[in-house]
């Protein structure tokens, strides 16, 4: 997948030729040859990117690759990503990341396209993974931002604070934990204000 390509190495030559469907009206020759070469087909500016990417520390493409999916997890939650979320998400990738913001945008739209397309398959271990790695002071920081990029849009949906909520776990904090941050929200929860609307209403 891309995303562990990009921030976890290659995979080797004959995983790429062997897994590789031949395009249609294409043949085996032409397919093998841009699977050895994955990047055949994007423009320069892409290339340009990965190539800067590619030569960031190993350990610092897995913290941000991390740190990305699962912001995207949480924006995806709901099914919609709105422009916002995505415009938060990429600043956010900038700030912890130090990446430039053309780095910042390829990054997001990676992670994003694996949290919708892998999620059920990728959640849970990306995750873990990166609740490993990490420290205590940057899972905290993640668990925030994850809350934060939900209420980019001024209301933290059930399903979005559901998902956040998987997302604490596997970052290793305790419910009482995940609730403490939760109620820095408590104004945004969707379920809060739909119970102060019935209030007043």
């Amino acid at each position: 997948m891309v995303l562990r390509r990009l921030f976890h190495g290659p995979e080797s030559k004959s995983q790429v030729v062997d897994t590789a469907p031949v395009a249609a009206g294409g043949d085996a020759t032409s397919t093998a040859a841009a699977a050895a070469d994955p990047t055949a087909t994007d423009t320069e500016t892409i290339r340009r990117i990965a190539a800067q990417l590619d030569a960031l520390p190993m350990e610092q493409r897995r913290f941000i690759g991390g740190f990305a999916y699962v912001l995207g997890r949480a924006a995806h939650a709901d099914l919609d990503v709105s422009a916002d979320e995505v415009s938060f998400m990429e600043q956010t990738v900038v700030e912890v990341g130090g990446l430039t913001e053309a780095q910042a945008v390829m990054v997001v739209q990676i992670a994003r396209s694996q949290a919708e397309l892998q999620g059920a398959t990728e959640d849970y271990l990306v995750t873990r993974e990166f609740a490993a790695a990490a420290s205590l002071e940057d899972r905290q920081k993640l668990l925030r931002l994850a809350f934060s990029v939900g209420a980019v849009d001024d209301s933290i949906s059930a399903e979005e604070s559901a998902e956040i909520n998987e997302i604490g776990k596997e970052l290793g904090f305790t419910p009482s934990e995940i609730d403490s941050v939760r109620m820095e929200f408590a104004d945004k929860l969707s379920v809060i204000q739909e119970m102060r609307r019935m209030q007043a209403g």
